[in-house]
């Protein structure tokens, strides 16, 4: 069973930075594909970006690109997302999610593996 587990959620000023961890159970292999998803209350679950364990690939929403930035780091069995000049339209519980193979849209149905999530609220 692959858990997952987020850390550095927070509370941030409009235009400050947070960045986002989340450990991964299991040794990342370069078959998996990792991303972060976020919901704030009374949206829909929205995909942020996703990676796949080798690094290729990198894909961004719309709404945070230029902005956020997901990295993975093998040995550590982690992806980060880093997320710059942060807006009060990006509050939302932000989850990690995994799974194997070759799909890696960050679509909700793509990805096996959740994380129980982490609150990021930025305030204006």
């Amino acid at each position: 069973q692959v858990q997952l587990a987020e850390y550095g959620g927070g509370s941030v000023q409009a235009g400050g930075s947070l960045r986002l961890s989340c450990t991964v159970s299991v040794p990342i292999s370069g078959s998996y594909c990792l991303a972060w998803f976020r919901q704030a209350p009374g949206k829909e679950r929205e995909g942020v970006a996703s990676i796949y364990a080798d690094g290729h690939l990198p894909s961004y929403g719309d709404s945070v690109k230029g902005r956020f930035t997901i990295s993975r780091d093998i040995p550590e069995n982690t992806v980060a997302l880093q997320m710059n000049t942060l807006k009060p339209e990006d509050t939302a519980l932000y989850t990690c999610a995994a799974n194997t193979g070759v799909k890696c849209a960050i679509t909700h149905s793509n990805f096996r593996y959740w994380g129980q999530g982490t609150q990021v609220t930025v305030s204006s």
